[in-house]
């Protein structure tokens, strides 16, 4: 099948000119690469987020596949799914997913499935796709569409993911997708983000859920980014770094009631 953009026309612009004009000043030009595990990337409008997203993305080496983790804002379809066939839609073309390596990561998990439905209306790994597309035309993605867990489903996902990319000895960029704080004022939005991004920094995905949960830090993207900081661990990751922080007050002005974005890289 081929999944069809549903965003395009509001996060980010209807047509290949469009979009091309639009990623090109966002996504910087970085002579050197940085050989990098995983990112942590902002999936909103690309006028509010695109900056955040363009700076980290730019300067990691993108692989030929992406495995992205995105969360599950619709609630449709199952809570750990994984599509292995078909390709992705966007204003830049038809991107291919990955099938061999889809298809590794589902026979090696006893909790993905295969499942379409949680992806066919789901934005937050749509938004990351022309980013890659915009870097590396041939880019292949394993689309995952991660919901609500306990650390201890993050954690066995995370050791899955990892065990079955290992079985195909290939290399892959691993994306996760989230916004941290929605709608709260600036100072409470960065206070709450400062110690979400602190335990990312560390490595700790038990922390950063514990902190997620005991401020009530409406970060919706905590389970794919507790899953990336597994699978990145799993994969020998030891280091992490922040590479971009703003709010939505930073481009609308307001400052009442944003949402916060943070791009970081895994190695």
């Amino acid at each position: 099948m081929i999944r069809k953009p549903v965003v395009a026309g509001q996060f980010y612009p209807q047509t290949e000119t469009g979009m091309i004009k639009m990623l090109s000043k966002m996504v910087e030009v970085v002579p050197e690469k940085q050989d990098v595990k995983g990112v942590i990337m902002p999936h909103a409008g690309y006028v509010y987020s695109g900056y955040v997203a363009g700076a980290t993305i730019s300067k990691v080496d993108v692989k030929k596949t992406a495995i992205i983790l995105g969360t599950n804002h619709t609630g449709a379809g199952k809570p750990f799914s994984i599509m292995t066939k078909g390709s992705w839609e966007t204003p830049l073309g038809e991107v291919k997913i990955d099938t061999e390596i889809s298809e590794s990561i589902l026979k090696e998990s006893s909790l993905l499935e295969e499942d379409s439905l949680s992806h066919l209306r789901e934005h937050s790994i749509e938004v990351e796709v022309p980013f890659l597309q915009y870097l590396r035309k041939d880019v292949k993605i394993v689309p995952i569409v991660i919901s609500s867990g306990n650390i201890k489903n993050y954690q066995q996902l995370g050791k899955e993911i990892a065990d079955g990319f290992k079985k195909i000895g290939r290399a892959a960029l691993f994306i996760a997708s989230t916004d941290f704080t929605h709608y709260e004022s600036k100072d409470s939005a960065e206070e709450k983000d400062r110690l979400a991004i602190n335990a990312i920094l560390a490595l700790d995905e038990e922390r950063l859920l514990q902190v997620v949960r005991e401020l009530s830090i409406s970060m919706c993207g905590v389970a794919p980014t507790c899953t990336l900081i597994s699978v990145c661990k799993n994969l020998g990751a030891q280091k992490a770094g922040l590479v971009k922080y703003q709010t939505s007050g930073d481009v609308s002005g307001d400052y009442t009631s944003v949402v916060g974005y943070a791009g970081m890289v895994i190695w």
